[in-house]
């Protein structure tokens, strides 16, 4: 796939600072992730008979007031304009990063993301009560306090052995708006963030979902671009699974019509298997072959909405299965191409209110930070520059 294929809308982004870019990818992700949730796991068939037809904004629980007792793994208050654990992880690592003020890697995770989710008590949606954010991620993502924390492994490691899938794309915005402009030095921090809570596929969509964010903040920027670039840096069945199903997105105009097409052709790369609720026997293993579901069809969205957050994100909502996180990743793309002006304000207002959380703060944080670290990586170049020219120097 190249940039010159047909999609939607070739109209580039308009101009827009930095905190704006960071503000529409933080804002939108938070926002498709709570549009989400409240269908996760199901098809997009169970999705029309459940709602009456297509969903078109936030909406309440799948099993109304009995949300508490009809999923007891999972006894969360998902609908209502709830974040899920997608939104939680992405702002604990956005503290890291205003701890850490620099580059983090896998270590970070270790002393400050870890501690992060075991220490502080914070307000949880979904499970309507302040609680450590621990009790409410899910089993993929406290494997980073079971390795990390209990285990005491290496850092660098301790994603081996853990279920592949996205758990750790989900949260990794920050690392590409950091490296905004920069989509292959957020695909090698990412890369090593992700490397304490995933291997195989699962780490390289992080590091390719990074980059994806990192290359929607460049001034310019259209969807088509924003797959080319993971394209050159993605690999094996990432890389194949994107192409093949932005092979497709392209011959659509409207999600409805390219709901089954991009699930057809994602199929091949995909794991879990056609019931999602019941995955197959070789689900979420390490593989060279494979692809997590989530990141090539946030993309696919992307194109058929030409980049149009609320195209692109109830598109992905009514894919359904783990459309939360898909719409997580969407929304941080469409939102870091054209800003928040581009998210309807009252799904912000509503989020924002029923999740009681600040969902400007964390990226006024992050929009700091990554001036520092650009400072930080200036005054490095530099002295790096300086140092070769003394060394080939003539005498």
């Amino acid at each position: 796939m190249t940039s010159t294929m047909p999609t939607r809308s070739e109209a580039r982004t308009t101009a827009l600072t930095l905190d704006e870019r960071i503000t529409g990818a933080l804002v939108g992700a938070a926002v498709g992730d709570a549009l989400g949730g409240p269908v996760e796991g199901r098809s997009p068939e169970q999705i029309t008979t459940r709602h009456g037809g297509r969903i078109s904004g936030i909406v309440g629980p799948w099993d109304g007031d009995d949300w508490r007792t009809a999923r007891p793994i999972a006894p969360y208050h998902k609908g209502d304009g709830h974040v899920t654990d997608d939104t939680l992880m992405t702002h604990a690592l956005v503290r890291v990063y205003g701890a850490v003020r620099d580059h983090l890697d896998a270590y970070a995770v270790a002393d400050h993301l870890v501690p992060e989710l075991i220490s502080t008590p914070r307000w949880i949606p979904e499970l309507e009560a302040d609680a450590l954010p621990l009790q409410r991620i899910f089993l993929a993502e406290k494997w980073i306090v079971a390795r990390l924390h209990y285990g005491h492994v290496d850092p660098r490691e301790a994603g081996s052995g853990n279920i592949v899938n996205c758990g750790a794309a989900m949260y990794m915005a920050p690392v590409g708006l950091v490296n905004a402009v920069d989509p292959r030095a957020a695909y090698a921090e990412a890369l090593d963030v992700a490397g304490a809570h995933q291997s195989s596929y699962g780490r390289e969509a992080a590091g390719v979902f990074a980059a994806a964010v990192a290359a929607a903040c460049t001034p310019g920027a259209t969807p088509a671009t924003v797959v080319d670039t993971c394209l050159s840096l993605a690999k094996d069945g990432t890389r194949s699974a994107i192409e093949a199903v932005c092979e497709v997105a392209c011959r659509y105009r409207d999600f409805e019509s390219a709901l089954a097409p991009l699930r057809t052709a994602v199929a091949p790369f995909d794991t879990v298997g056609p019931d999602y609720r019941s995955p197959s026997l070789g689900a979420r293993r390490p593989s060279r072959l494979h692809s997590i579901e989530e990141l090539p069809i946030a993309l696919g969205m992307l194109l058929v909405a030409g980049g149009d957050y609320r195209h692109t994100v109830l598109g992905s909502v009514n894919y359904g299965r783990d459309c939360d996180s898909i719409a997580t990743m969407s929304g941080a793309l469409a939102g870091a191409l054209h800003g928040e002006r581009a998210i309807p304000a009252t799904w912000v207002k509503t989020v924002a209110e029923a999740s009681r959380l600040d969902l400007h703060a964390p990226a006024q944080t992050l929009a700091d930070v990554a001036r520092e670290v650009f400072a930080r990586d200036t005054a490095r170049r530099r002295a790096h520059e300086s140092a070769f020219a003394a060394l080939t120097s003539t005498p």
